[in-house]
C-alpha cells in the first residue's frame, strides 16, 4: 500500500517520528537504525515504508531508512509467531547483511539476543528463511564472530551501566579494523566518552 514516505521531519521521539507531507503528518515507528540516523527536526526525509493492520487494532506505518531493511522486515513478519515489534527488535541486534548471514548460517544464538526470541522462535525463523533471503549477504564468518563479540560487547557495556543505546553507539563509533574483545571494549569506553 504505502511503500515510501518522503517530507518533512516534524517530531521524533524514541523509536518513532512524525513526518508530514501533504498537509497530513504520519507517525512512522523506526528500526533503532533508522531512528539513530534521523536528521534534525524541519529537514526533508524519505523512509521505505510498510503498513502493518491487525483486527481490532489501528493502522500501525513502520519506517527504514533502506529498502534492504524494510526486506528483511517484511520477511521476518512472514514467519509464524514474529509480529513487527519482534521483527524490528532483530532488526536492531546487527546489521542487516550480518542478520541475512547468521540466518543463513543457522546461528540460532546470535538470533536470541533480540528481545522476544527464544530458542525456539530463532529456529522457526532459520528454518522458514535460510537461503530466501534475496540479499547481498557478503558478510563473512569473520564479520559473524565480530557481532558475536559486538554483542558481548554490548552486554559488557550495559553490566557497566551504560543503556543499550549507549553501548550500540560506542561500538558503532570503533573503527573496524580494531580487533580483539579487550582492543574492542578500551576503544568503546574512550568512543562513549567523546
Amino acid at each position: 500500500m504505502i511503500y515510501s514516505l518522503s517530507g518533512k521531519l516534524v517530531a521524533k521521539r524514541d523509536n518513532q517520528a512524525i513526518v508530514e507531507t501533504g498537509g497530513i503528518g504520519f507517525k512512522v515507528l523506526l528500526s533503532p537504525r533508522t531512528a539513530q540516523s534521523l536528521p534534525k527536526n524541519g529537514e526533508q526525509i524519505k523512509l521505505f515504508c510498510s503498513l502493518y493492520n491487525r483486527e481490532n487494532e489501528p493502522f500501525e506505518l513502520f519506517g527504514f531508512k533502506d529498502e534492504n531493511e524494510l526486506y528483511l522486515f517484511d520477511k521476518l513478519n512472514t514467519v509464524s509467531g514474529v509480529g513487527p515489534k519482534t521483527a524490528l527488535g532483530i532488526l536492531s541486534i546487527a546489521p542487516i547483511d550480518q542478520l541475512s548471514a547468521a540466518i543463513n548460517e543457522g546461528r540460532v544464538e546470535l538470533l536470541t539476543k533480540a528481545s522476544g526470541i527464544g530458542k525456539k522462535s530463532a529456529e522457526r525463523i532459520i528454518v522458514d528463511l535460510r537461503g530466501k533471503l534475496d540479499l547481498d549477504a557478503g558478510a563473512s564468518a569473520q564479520t559473524l564472530t565480530l557481532m558475536e563479540s559486538d554483542l558481548e560487547l554490548e552486554e559488557t557495556l550495559v553490566s557497566l551501566g551504560y543503556t543499550k543505546q549507549q553501548a550500540k553507539a560506542a561500538i558503532a563509533k570503533i573503527d573496524s579494523q580494531v580487533k580483539g574483545f579487550k582492543d574492542r571494549l578500551r576503544e568503546a569506553l574512550k568512543k562513549s566518552k567523546s
